[in-house]
């Protein structure tokens, strides 16, 4: 027993750490420029990587903090490994949207452009990837646990 509240406090604590480092990083990625630590113009590469590196800490402790609340004898429903999964791609999504310039793949790495910087289409594909991993969060809280259904149910029912 004394094993097992220990092994919960260190989660607690492992949660907590990644909860407050995650909002860390984002927070000084998109408040660069009022705390002055802006190096140069705009949202640059390092901003962009602490940004991404924060949502995925924010959205490893949501899971992980998930996965605790759940009983541990009960076998994952097809809904939460829908919503791991499409959290996963919505973190995939972010990254790539994020770094494109720097893979590649983006619309500022002509060599008329003094560097990458962050497009509307770049933000609108990380908001797309932020949404996704809301939604799959979503999914894996509601599905199953320890229920014997699904909390979203309701939407199979015709009532």
């Amino acid at each position: 027993m004394a094993n097992k509240l220990k092994a919960e406090r260190i989660q607690s604590i492992f949660i907590w750490f990644l909860l407050i480092v995650g909002i860390l990083l984002v927070g000084f990625s998109l408040g660069a420029e009022i705390l002055g630590l802006d190096l140069t113009p705009g949202f640059g590469l390092i901003q962009m990587v602490q940004l991404l590196i924060g949502l995925t800490l924010l959205t490893l402790a949501g899971y992980i903090q998930i996965y605790r609340m759940r009983d541990a004898n009960t076998p994952r429903s097809l809904q939460a490994d829908i919503g791991i999964r499409l959290g996963a791609s919505g973190l995939v999504l972010a990254y790539v949207a994020g770094l494109s310039d720097r893979l590649g793949i983006g619309t500022h790495v002509q060599p008329a452009f003094e560097r990458p910087y962050a497009g509307p289409l770049q933000l609108i594909g990380i908001g797309v990837g932020i949404l996704l991993v809301t939604v799959g969060m979503l999914l894996y809280f509601t599905s199953r646990g320890s229920q014997a259904s699904s909390s979203l149910e309701f939407l199979l029912n015709e009532q």
